[in-house]
């Protein structure tokens, strides 16, 4: 039973054996559902379920500590559930709390596979790729241990669950997974370099401030060496901290600058669906049109343009979703400055005083810059 983190409700982290109601859903004997409403939680589970019975899952408790402790009650005279107290750890995830706000990071998890794969005495470095990188598939001689770089590329893909500063790179030698060379262990390797110097890195959501949703989108055009495919980045920040963020090799080639920020702008707008969705069902919802800033005036003058033009006619289809949203008023396209496009950090490698500037954007800090005591 979670709130968004953004809104700092209490986290209560309880373990439930679900098996049993698996097997009774596979059988058919109930059938779960979400209500909104004040149900009799107790009424609903401790009953006998008779051939067929919903069972209904609040989705807002909110803060109200009785509503809480009752419907814990009620869930345990059905289920085998452990309490587990506060929330401070999740499947590899941290949770630190404050005065300020919610630290989230894998502290242990980052040390755990440093050790794994005998680098947790490497010297740190700056940044995970080095600046303006040329990385192809089959430069380099072939790599005798492929099953330990896939290990250690999916490894480093479950880190980028609080690390957006990793995920460009992470993204691009996870391309090389069916044939990997040694210069691709040796650009994986500078990646656990640079997260052994960053072990205690994570998001700070901090209290109070403007709650507002906002989106960053950009593409590097042609970025890719093998395919000469654009790269899409983009992120979603929700008061002081990144909320979801995308680093990913465009499916189709793109003929000019223009269609590869207009398609990475598409795959913002159904990302911001999603997340208007999800605050919906926290009972948090946005009555606001999303501003998503893109660095590309054609872009945005193009998604504003209801007519289509005849040099967009080879667009697939489902890529004008971005010009729909806009004119229904739910998106909101509005420049931005290169210098100061955040979602750069998701479509290239940079210098090192950009990668740290956007970072700190993000709401990416150390442990000690955000204050919080948690236990190690």
């Amino acid at each position: 039973m979670t709130k968004n983190p953004v809104y700092h409700g209490r986290s209560k982290h309880i373990d439930i054996r679900h098996h049993f109601i698996r097997e009774l859903v596979a059988n058919e004997v109930i059938s779960l559902k979400f209500c909104s409403t004040n149900e009799q939680v107790a009424d609903i589970l401790t009953k006998s379920l008779p051939q067929e019975k919903h069972v209904y899952f609040r989705s807002g408790l909110g803060d109200c500590e009785e509503e809480i402790l009752q419907t814990k009650e009620n869930l345990s005279i059905r289920f085998l559930m452990k309490e587990l107290g506060q929330l401070n750890h999740f499947l590899g995830l941290e949770v630190d709390r404050s005065e300020e706000g919610i630290f989230l990071h894998q502290q242990k998890y980052s040390t755990e596979l440093l050790k794994k794969f005998g680098m947790l005495n490497c010297k740190p470095i700056s940044t995970p790729m080095e600046p303006n990188a040329k990385i192809c598939a089959h430069e380099g001689k072939d790599l005798e241990e492929a099953t330990m770089y896939r290990q250690l590329v999916g490894s480093l893909i479950y880190l980028t669950l609080t690390r957006p500063d990793i995920s460009y790179a992470v993204g691009v030698m996870s391309r090389y997974m069916q044939n990997p060379q040694k210069l691709h262990l040796e650009a994986v390797r500078r990646i656990l370099r640079y997260v052994k110097g960053t072990l205690d890195y994570g998001i700070i959501y901090k209290k109070g401030g403007d709650c507002k949703l906002v989106g960053f989108c950009d593409a590097d055009y042609a970025g890719d060496h093998d395919t000469r495919h654009s790269t899409t980045g983009y992120v979603f920040t929700l008061g002081s901290g990144a909320v979801s963020w995308c680093s990913k090799r465009q499916p189709t080639m793109s003929l000019s600058t223009t269609e590869a920020e207009y398609r990475a702008a598409t795959m913002a707008a159904q990302e911001s669906t999603w997340i208007l969705q999800l605050l919906e069902d926290l009972h948090q919802p946005i009555k606001y049109p999303i501003s998503l800033y893109c660095d590309n005036l054609s872009a945005i003058r193009l998604a504003e343009n209801p007519v289509f033009h005849a040099r967009t006619k080879h667009v697939e289809v489902h890529y004008h979703f971005i010009r729909e949203k806009v004119l229904q008023e739910k998106i909101e396209l509005e420049h931005v400055r290169t210098e100061n496009q955040v979602a750069d950090l998701l479509t290239k490698s940079l210098s090192e005083s950009k990668f740290q500037n956007f970072c700190s954007q993000l709401g990416m800090t150390n442990k000690g810059g955000a204050s919080v005591e948690g236990e190690y």
